[in-house]
């Protein structure tokens, strides 16, 4: 039985399936502002065309498009950019759920919805792509707004189309799940809470969770949708609970789903009525499902797959079309990708692409890390156009207080940076914008999207659209910081040299208000914040973890400061050593100064990231800050291990006609020279840099 026909029995609908009944969608239609369903009370659907407001933007839902899996799908649009989007809404139903259970679940579908990788990358690994997470105030509903495939409809749908599937079709259907898993199963992952996760499981593989994009019979991409992570907060509690997601059970999953798809929609896989047209196939599916064995990952899987009889001979194709796929970084929309790819001409060149692609992209950090070979100056860079370009970020952000620094013969790295080849007529131009209010966007992000600008530097991705790619060029991050002193009851040694998330949290929302609170003097807290508005808002997502509440009263309790202001109060309070002054800045305000001490920074259950080195060691209490031999660990950053800690990216118009300007300047930015010249001015570079290049 669909699962569907079991849930919320608590309601009499005529169809036994309240989900997926049409009366609350014609309650909605006849009725104006109905909420509820006129024969049996169940929600209606959302009044058409309906607004949502979010917090990266608003969206409004213009048609409704069915059920899949524990929501209602809508196709809307993106209020900010026009661009299309695709709304899945969940519902809460009192009958179903108690009032303490719908905010629980509301305050963690936001925290957990959604996931992306870990280091910042945008890589297409065939995962449906959720924008944000909306929690809807007035009513039990919550809202997951996905980037749109319009074109892709589910295994069940498909079913329907093709219930007769032949041997290719099931292999490949099956090659692309587990390589999408195999991804999914093995790289850090990071949450919309900044929970980062070394694998993640699924969990909730179907029918109806498996998409498909068929151009032809045979040409077609599979996508997984709707992890368990936040699909299963939405089961009611009379329902009869789902196992926590499992990587192995992941692996069961996609065995029998494909076996049922295989048989046309029924299967009993001790039956011999199904997979007769290949035997090793089918043995393989058994395999995979459990009934006879067990793979130990979803690559072995793979690889076992590709070595089958029938799809042996197909193996390079398959791969080459994996190589495709590996080259778009960026889910693009659907007749966008399909250019693309026929713009790729010949196997020969795909395999030279994706051996590219997986030397940049796919290859573990930590081998990037210690291998990748840098150009060595800006004069190695080819290509870079001619002319006069404009390019912006904050003003009063960590770009525009990074290019004021002296760190190369006496010369700004704005003046380094205006003409970085002296042999070619180009000058890039640096005109900072100053966003009254990030939550409404990014102005020098909307810049360039409005062609003001060529590119722009920032930290704040999230604000971007699929007009516009971003390349890394750096780390920054927030040091948190207090008095320096090597005194037996300083603020350093009292607090171990460390403090927690969660404390910063309290502190900052004017919870905990004196040290004695944390183990220090009965002193009280004084809790500053720089003025630079990337800080405040990554401050925003890192550490308050936008909540609107605790943001509220960030916002009310703190006034910014800058950060040099902040030093000399701590100075000035420092021979008295009774200052209970606590800040944050970034990187390069607050790491190469000895008025205060950098406090490592403890996120949950692990271990405190300190980043401050001295003598290949972590900094303590004791260390001797104006000794000037301090530096910034660049592992911390490149692990994601810092909790604090962010990219900075070039970011520019994903359009070929224009002057590669922002990805020239990406690139100078990524040479030995580029990447020596941002860490003397408090950026981290991308990888370590010998000590000598340094100086």
């Amino acid at each position: 039985m669909d699962v569907l026909e079991c849930l919320y029995p608590e309601y009499t609908c005529s169809r036994n399936a309240p989900l997926k009944c049409d009366r609350p969608t014609e309650t909605a239609q006849e009725v104006k502002g109905a909420k509820f369903c006129l024969d049996c009370g169940f929600p209606a659907t959302l009044p058409l065309p309906a607004e949502l407001e979010g917090r990266r933007g608003n969206y409004q839902a213009t048609s409704y498009l069915g059920v899949r899996g524990m929501g209602r799908l809508y196709a809307g649009t993106n209020l900010k950019d026009g661009q299309p989007v695709t709304i899945k809404e969940y519902l809460l139903p009192d009958r179903c759920f108690d009032v303490e259970d719908i905010q629980k679940i509301k305050d963690t579908f936001k925290q957990l919805a959604g996931v992306s990788l870990a280091d910042g990358r945008i890589q297409n690994f065939r995962l449906v792509q959720a924008w944000e997470a909306i929690a809807d105030s007035t009513q039990k509903r919550c809202y997951l707004i996905e980037h749109s495939l319009p074109d892709t409809k589910t295994l069940r749908q498909y079913l329907r189309e093709y219930p007769t599937l032949d041997s290719v079709r099931i292999g490949e259907i099956l090659n692309q799940v587990l390589q999408t898993l195999e991804f999914l199963h093995t790289q850090k992952i990071r949450l919309p809470n900044n929970q980062v996760r070394l694998g993640l499981a699924h969990g909730n593989l179907n029918l109806d969770s498996i998409l498909i994009e068929a151009k032809t019979d045979r040409e077609f991409y599979i996508y997984l949708s709707d992890l368990a992570l936040w699909e299963h907060l939405f089961i009611p509690s009379s329902m009869p609970k789902s196992p926590p997601p499992d990587l192995h059970r992941d692996l069961i999953s996609v065995g029998t789903t494909v076996a049922t798809l295989w048989a046309g929609g029924k299967i009993d896989l001790a039956s011999e009525q199904w997979g007769q047209s290949d035997l090793p196939l089918r043995e393989f599916i058994c395999h995979l499902s459990g009934s006879s064995g067990q793979f130990e990952s979803a690559a072995a899987a793979r690889l076992a797959l590709l070595k089958l009889p029938k799809l042996d001979r197909l193996g390079g194709a398959l791969r080459d079309r994996d190589q495709q796929m590996d080259s778009i970084t960026t889910i693009a929309p659907s007749s966008q990708r399909w250019r693309i790819l026929a713009a790729i001409g010949g196997i020969s060149s795909l395999l030279l692409l994706g051996t590219a692609i997986w030397y940049l992209l796919l290859r573990p950090a930590a081998t990037r890390s210690t291998d990748a070979r840098l150009m060595s100056s800006f004069a190695d860079v080819n290509g870079v156009p001619t002319g006069e370009f404009s390019y912006t970020g904050e003003k009063n952000g960590t770009w525009t207080n990074i290019l004021r620094a002296t760190k190369e013969s006496d010369r700004t790295l704005e003046a380094l940076l205006t003409k970085p080849k002296s042999d070619l007529a180009s000058t890039f131009g640096y005109q900072p914008i100053a966003s009254a209010n990030l939550d409404s966007g990014s102005k020098p992000v909307a810049a360039v999207i409005g062609r003001q600008h060529q590119f722009a530097v920032t930290s704040l991705t999230t604000v971007m659209t699929d007009e516009l790619d971003r390349t890394p060029v750096a780390y920054d991050g927030l040091l948190v910081f207090v008095a320096a002193s090597k005194k037996d009851a300083s603020l350093p040694t009292k607090l171990k040299g460390q403090i927690t998330i969660e404390q910063l949290r309290q502190i900052y929302t004017g919870k905990l208000t004196n040290w004695q609170q944390l183990g220090g003097a009965s002193l009280p807290i004084k809790p500053m914040a720089p003025t630079e508005i990337e800080a405040l808002q990554l401050f925003k997502t890192l550490v308050l973890k936008d909540d609107p509440e605790d943001i509220a009263l960030f916002t009310h309790n703190i006034k910014p400061t800058d950060t040099t202001q902040t030093q000399q109060l701590i100075l000035k309070e420092f021979d008295e050593d009774r200052t209970g002054i606590i800040s944050f800045s970034i990187l390069s305000k607050a790491w190469d100064q000895c008025s205060s001490y950098p406090l490592a920074i403890v996120n949950g259950d692990k271990p405190p990231i300190q980043v401050m080195r001295q003598g290949g060691k972590q900094i303590d209490p004791t260390a001797n800050l104006c000794a000037k031999n301090s530096y910034l660990d660049v592992t911390s950053f490149q692990s994601g291990g810092y909790p604090l800690s962010y990219q900075v990216f070039v970011v520019y118009p994903k359009d070929n006609t224009l002057p590669p300007a922002g990805a020239k300047f990406a690139e100078l930015l990524k040479t030995r020279q580029g990447q020596c010249l941002l860490g003397k001015v408090g950026l981290v570079p991308l990888q370590p840099m010998p000590d000598k290049y340094l100086k």
